[in-house]
């Protein structure tokens, strides 16, 4: 897993993923204590940057292995971008994904032309099922965040940041990234490394799902002991990835915790100051630039809103807990 790597992805990528933009608002600056530069990639394409890996790892396959299909597991965001990248790829694709998903991204994964497989989360095993239906079909894993080519494609979303920092005039800052399994965090660390050695990305998790923040305090990786229970559905993982982590650990400052309702007072900023809609665990690390101020240093901070696939119930919610 190499700079070279993401590189090719984004040649790859060319043509197909956006380049989203990097937004400020001098509200949220107040709000934060210094200039707080948002890269949404709640406006890649399926709501999330999930897309550019799903179009990196099905793009780099060989063609004949490529048209047997391939098979995703994935709470939503994943789902999404892997069934439109095999849909462009005119190759079919089945998504396994846990029975409490958000609806949306159940409807449009199915929308998408995938096949949906749902799962017991708390019973049955995502791991073993998709193991089975790969091996029954003949259908490859895109994995959703341990797989170099994923990592790769999330990877380019940091050489955009430091493109875009670089004309702001912007060389040192903290990178705050929402973190599940650690795809995006570690393939920005690696453009980041390459393209802005000035800038340190941080990870950032939910409350009691802080099992990468926890693992790299430690120097190992340690489990989260609940699957369930926070509102940040998108970044809940059981732990870091045997591939992201010994990245993160490398090249990661120290993890950073907010909470649900953290999470849904970002969501109504977001949404009142950019008019950005960011799902809850997309709002974490906009919350921690807003309500973790403390803990960050310097004059800038960039932070990812990494998905806005929210059900509208819970956007509602957020706006009228949090809404002015």
């Amino acid at each position: 897993m190499n700079i070279d790597m993401i590189r090719a992805a984004a040649q790859r990528l060319k043509g197909h993923a956006r380049r989203t933009p990097l937004l400020n608002s001098p509200f949220l600056d107040d709000i934060a204590g210094r200039r707080v530069w948002i890269k949404p990639e709640c406006l890649q394409h399926t709501g999330s940057f999930k897309f550019r890996g799903g179009w990196a790892a099905i793009s780099a396959l060989d063609a004949e292995v490529r048209a047997k299909g391939v098979i995703a597991f994935s709470s939503g965001n994943h789902a999404q971008g892997v069934a439109l990248a095999a849909r462009q790829h005119g190759v079919g694709a089945v998504i396994v994904m846990p029975s409490d998903a958000p609806v949306m991204k159940v409807e449009n994964t199915r929308a998408l032309g995938a096949e949906v497989v749902l799962y017991e989360r708390a019973t049955e095993d995502r791991d073993a099922i998709g193991a089975k239906l790969a091996h029954d079909r003949g259908l490859t894993l895109i994995k959703p965040f341990d797989e170099p080519e994923v990592i790769a494609g999330q990877g380019t979303c940091g050489l955009e940041i430091a493109e875009q920092a670089d004309e702001l005039g912007i060389t040192t800052a903290q990178v705050l990234v929402c973190c599940g399994g650690g795809g995006l965090t570690s393939g920005i660390a690696l453009a980041l490394e390459a393209d802005a050695p000035g800038m340190r990305v941080r990870p950032v998790e939910p409350a009691g799902f802080d099992d990468v923040a926890r693992s790299l305090d430690t120097g190992e990786i340690k489990r989260n002991a609940a699957l369930s229970g926070s509102i940040c559905d998108a970044i809940i993982t059981a732990q870091p990835g045997d591939i992201t982590f010994p990245i993160m650990h490398r090249l990661c400052g120290a993890g950073l915790v907010i909470t649900d309702d953290e999470a849904r007072h970002a969501m109504a900023l977001a949404f009142a100051r950019l008019k950005l809609v960011a799902e809850p665990g997309g709002a974490a690390a906009l919350a921690a630039a807003l309500f973790r101020k403390d803990d960050i240093a310097g004059d800038d901070v960039i932070v990812t809103i990494s998905g806005g696939n929210v059900d509208a119930a819970v956007f509602q919610s957020a706006l009228t807990q949090f809404g002015s």
